[in-house]
């Protein structure tokens, strides 16, 4: 390569000593053709590119200028240039910048015509307004050239920033834009279908503040229609003569998270386009961030656990994922809404994906990242506080899902009250984020609030789930105090106090030894409807409260249970 260039220069010293006037040129080759993969360049007969590749440029050189030059285009390795095969003449204006693209086929009818009828025969495209510099110190200044022949007329989208190219058709040439220089997700849709991506590219132009490049598309969008010729892509030539390749992105990232509480879907297999993606996944179980295809239409199959095929799938969802951008999917609802309870607002609880598709893999900053999903299909709107710092969630009913929070790592409780009551505290838990600086998670309100209306489905709790896919569940806040320094001889449960009582009421037990302990309140009817303790615990006598706002006046049970103990008492609520 140095040798190339030391001729391209000797041969261009030689043209400007012969003519005084000059003009600046840089020459790409985009002519995507396998005949023309490399190619000699000769200046009015003379030698002037030896074996130039497929998609290489010069740098920017000085050309004889006020005078009609001959560009004359031979194969490889030619002789000299009466083996020249295409020849253009071209008159430069003295001291003005040229970026000469070549482009096309040799053939045009041994290859896929331009679906809007463009000639594709070999040719030079000019850009006779080129630029060696930005405009600006901190920004990026490009032209876009449309260089692929047998592709359709596009536009280019920098995503969530600007249309960039707009409608253009093979053969193209834009004006120059200008950007900051930083990272972009480039979009190819059909021109006026900017619904439709037809390929994703990454620009990363952060290292080129104050500079300029020609950027263009390039190859084949068939390549079997095409001689194999190589395959299509975006590419950017800089003043110096580097071409950079901008990374195609054919894939999204993906995290899937089981919280439908449904027992009949306690574990469940997960199918992408037919093939197995999840074996056996369970119920408050999450998958890590995955890479899935995107950019086109993809069916994910839910169906019963130890399924035999992708026959077998009881939902399908049909999914376009954005290339680059990231997801969490949360699997929720019920089978059979009508074998459940109603959602107290109306909601739908019918078994479905809840998508987040602005989802983060890694925190913004040094704090704790995570979005809310209220996913309990028995539960009202709620607000969700951080106690004594700020309301994280306001009003979010069923199937709700905020925005991103960002907090500082440390422990936290958080009081879950009805909608527009922030004085009544219907459940509180305990969310250690002192562990998480720099994470994300996404926290679920998960499970029933009434499991013996759910067909007994697991009880209403809080989950966190981080983007290892690890699910941490939070530790409910029960109000349970220890008393008494003797360890009692004997199981005993006591009388509620008061009794009656509105709305909150003591329940206290004793146990002699360590103890799974599970406390549990039962209307009338022997439905559950609330779980006050299901955790093990050291030997000694206890004490449990128990807020009954949302129920109604009447007799309730409640009942304690051990490994070898079992007592149920009666209570009274009077409103």
């Amino acid at each position: 390569m140095k040798y190339f260039y030391n001729l391209l220069f000797s041969m261009l010293l030689i043209a400007g000593a012969a003519y005084a006037q000059t003009a600046r040129l840089q020459v790409i080759h985009n002519a995507a053709d396998p005949a023309a993969a490399t190619v000699d360049v000769y200046l009015n007969g003379s030698i002037l590119l030896d074996d130039f590749a497929f998609r290489n440029a010069t740098p920017f050189i000085d050309a004889p200028a006020g005078t009609t030059i001959n560009v004359g285009i031979a194969p490889g390795n030619s002789s000299s240039a009466a083996d020249t095969i295409k020849n253009f003449p071209l008159i430069l204006s003295e001291n003005e910048t040229y970026v000469a693209i070549a482009n096309g086929v040799l053939d045009p009818h041994s290859f896929e015509s331009n679906p809007d009828h463009r000639s594709t025969g070999f040719t030079l495209f000019i850009n006779a307004m080129g630029r060696e510099a930005g405009s600006t110190n901190d920004q990026v200044d490009f032209f876009a050239v449309h260089g692929a022949t047998d592709a359709p007329t596009v536009d280019i989208i920098a995503r969530n920033v600007a249309t960039l190219v707009d409608d253009a058709a093979y053969g193209d040439v834009t004006g120059y834009l200008t950007v900051p220089a930083a990272s972009y997700m480039l979009d190819v849709t059909p021109g006026g279908d900017n619904s439709s991506i037809v390929a994703t590219f990454k620009a990363d132009l952060s290292g080129l503040a104050g500079g300029a490049a020609a950027v263009f598309a390039s190859g084949f969008l068939s390549p079997d229609n095409d001689q194999n010729g190589e395959a299509f892509g975006i590419y950017a030539a800089l003043p110096n003569g580097d071409v950079v390749a901008f990374d195609p992105v054919t894939t999204a990232r993906l995290q899937v998270i089981h919280n439908a509480a449904d027992p009949a879907a306690a574990s469940v297999d997960v199918y992408l386009n037919d093939g197995l993606l999840l074996d056996d996944f369970a119920f408050r179980t999450a998958t890590p961030f995955i890479d899935a295809p995107a950019n086109q239409l993809i069916n994910v199959g839910v169906a019963a656990g130890n399924s035999s095929s992708a026959a077998d799938t009881l939902k399908n969802f049909s999914l376009n994922l954005m290339a680059g951008e990231t997801y969490v999917a949360i699997a929720n609802g019920v089978l059979d809404p009508s074998a459940f309870e109603a959602n107290p607002d109306g909601r739908s609880t019918a078994f479905t994906l809840f998508i987040n598709a602005m989802a983060r893999e890694i925190a913004d900053s040094t704090n704790v990242d995570f979005f809310v999903v209220h996913g309990a299909s028995d539960a009202p709107t709620v607000d969700v506080i951080a106690r004594d710092v700020a309301t994280l969630v306001d009003d979010a009913a069923y199937g709700d899902m905020t925005g991103y929070i960002s907090v500082p790592p440390a422990s936290y409780t958080l009081d879950i009250t009805p909608g527009n009551d922030n004085n009544t505290i219907v459940a509180s838990f305990n969310a250690d984020l002192s562990g998480l600086a720099g994470q994300s998670a996404t926290v679920l309100a998960s499970g029933f609030l009434s499991p013996g209306n759910d067909q007994n489905g697991q009880s209403f709790g809080l989950i966190a789930v981080l983007a290892s896919g690890d699910v941490v569940s939070l530790n409910p806040v029960t109000g349970l105090e220890q008393f008494g320094e003797a360890i009692p001889v004997k199981f005993d449960l006591k009388q509620n106090y008061p009794n009656p009582f509105n709305p909150e009421t003591q329940i206290e037990f004793s146990i002699p030894a360590n103890q799974k302990v599970a406390l549990k309140v039962y209307d009338i009817s022997g439905r559950e409807v609330a779980e006050l303790l299901n955790e093990s615990l050291a030997a000694g006598a206890y004490s449990v409260p128990f807020n009954a706002t949302n129920l109604s006046s009447g007799i309730y049970f409640y009942r304690l249970q051990t490994d070898n103990f079992v007592e149920t008492k009666r209570m009274t609520l009077l409103k």
